[in-house]
């Protein structure tokens, strides 16, 4: 099968670890995966900032690192191993931010990438010579090469203004209400070379559970992938059990642009035009939403033997549903 997935942070990561067990990939003996076409994932730039100089791309770099076996495994993010003498020394300096941790081998990805940037590559170039080390045993195409970042209108006491997406989940937590989300940039933006075709030639898309809003959220925002993953099988994976986000603070972000947190309300924001089927947990065997295929399982990843099962009930649901559709 040819599937493509979403994806943005550490639990669309980790889902494509399972993906890969479900689907037989093993990255440590396929050899180069950069071209393999059995997963594309476009991964959310959204998140993307610039801090000393560097170009930081957080979720493609938690998916390279996740697949390619140099993640840090307790926090998600981050390398493991991890060192940060960098961000002392630049502490010493007095440079801000300092809310924003680098570490020392992530400084390195960072480097290499600001100075391929800077030569006048391509981020999906970039992209692609980064994962040339890594091999994560899938496609990772970026969703845009231009510039997209995710900002945050907030009112703390001083006044309302914009803060850049990273400020506001980093360093407040999200504990600052939000007024607005704003995907900056996005209305512009093109589709990386080789996402649409992806696409066109897949077998079926399935939605990681990522953050609906910040992560899956900002990959459809970008003109032209929503309008082609329509014409497919969607299957998406619930990053809401209960009444509360898998991990992370999806719920203030939904609360921000006036969703309700559950596993129905997602569903139904992301749309049953979109949508084809969602697996949702136990907990919410209940959840109905008009127009999509609802089944529910066990969704929390607690190991890689369960987080393999939940992909492969999500393929599974696909293969079903295409079916159907045909």
């Amino acid at each position: 099968m040819r599937i493509v997935v979403p994806a943005g942070g550490i639990g669309g990561a980790r889902f494509l670890r399972g993906l890969r067990a479900a689907l037989g990939i093993d990255a440590a003996t396929t050899g180069d995966q950069t071209t393999d076409s059995a997963i594309t994932v476009i991964g959310n730039t959204g998140d993307d900032i610039t801090l000393f100089g560097l170009r930081i791309c957080p979720d493609l770099d938690t998916v390279m690192y996740t697949l390619g076996g140099g993640i840090n495994e307790e926090q998600g993010w981050g390398r493991a191993d991890e060192t940060f003498t960098v961000k002392e020394e630049l502490a010493a300096y007095g440079m801000r931010p300092t809310w924003f941790g680098l570490g020392d081998r992530d400084t390195a990805t960072h480097i290499v990438r600001a100075q391929m940037l800077a030569a006048g590559y391509p981020l999906s170039a970039v992209t692609q010579a980064l994962c040339d080390r890594w091999k994560p045993g899938v496609r990772l195409l970026p969703m845009t090469d231009d510039q997209v970042e995710t900002h945050v209108v907030v009112d703390d006491g001083e006044g309302r203004r914009a803060i850049h997406f990273q400020e506001w989940w980093i360093r407040h937590r999200a504990a600052l209400p939000a007024e607005r989300i704003i995907s900056v940039g996005a209305e512009s933006a093109t589709p990386a070379p080789g996402v649409l075709a992806a696409i066109a030639e897949a077998d079926a898309v399935i939605l990681p559970p990522s953050n609906p809003v910040v992560s899956v959220g900002s990959v459809l925002g970008v003109p032209g992938i929503r309008e082609a993953l329509v014409d497919k099988t969607v299957v998406g994976v619930s990053p809401i059990i209960g009444d509360a986000p898998v991990r992370g603070m999806a719920d203030a972000c939904l609360t921000a642009i006036g969703v309700e947190t559950s596993a129905a309300a997602v569903a139904e924001h992301l749309g049953s035009d979109l949508l084809d089927g969602w697996l949702v947990d136990d907990a919410d065997a209940d959840a109905k939403v008009e127009g999509i295929e609802v089944r529910s399982r066990p969704l929390y990843m607690s190991d890689p033997a369960a987080t393999e099962a939940i992909a492969r009930a999500a393929v599974d649901l696909a293969v079903e549903l295409s079916e159907v559709r045909e």
